[in-house]
């Protein structure tokens, strides 16, 4: 892969585009995962889609698996959210709320700014996930 060679993302970048955490290869079986949520837009070109398995007890995120079609800011974006979600067994719903776009960025140890929007649409994918979880309740 001699295009990788010239790689002007960060190494931390670069793990998690060569090497996705948490990636689904397979369509989930029914039943299997609590909530699903999708942002993007094939006009643009990058799509998420999150399903999530939650501790309904402890509302912690217990599973977050994904697929996303794009480049590889959105990929290693989608990669790295999934991992601070589930890292520790899980955080709480509530926490994993809080997470920003820009803590994203910065655990990859960042982005060029014209791909900023990447790390955006892995929150709102995520986002329209717990809302499907609530019920529309968010």
């Amino acid at each position: 892969m001699k295009d990788v060679d010239n790689w002007y993302y960060s190494d931390k970048v670069k793990e998690h585009f060569l090497k996705p955490k948490n990636f689904l290869e397979k369509e989930p079986k029914k039943g299997e995962f609590d909530a699903y949520g999708e942002a993007g837009s094939v006009v643009c070109g990058d799509i998420m889609k999150v399903w999530l398995k939650i501790d309904k007890k402890t509302e912690r995120v217990k599973k977050f698996k994904w697929q996303t079609w794009g480049c590889a800011s959105a990929i290693a974006a989608t990669s790295m959210f999934s991992v601070m979600v589930t890292e520790k067994g899980g955080i709480k719903i509530k926490d994993a709320l809080k997470i920003t776009p820009k803590d994203i960025i910065t655990r990859l140890h960042g982005l060029p700014p014209q791909k900023v929007h990447c790390s955006v649409l892995a929150d709102q994918a995520f986002k329209k996930a717990i809302d499907n979880y609530y019920g529309g309740r968010v």
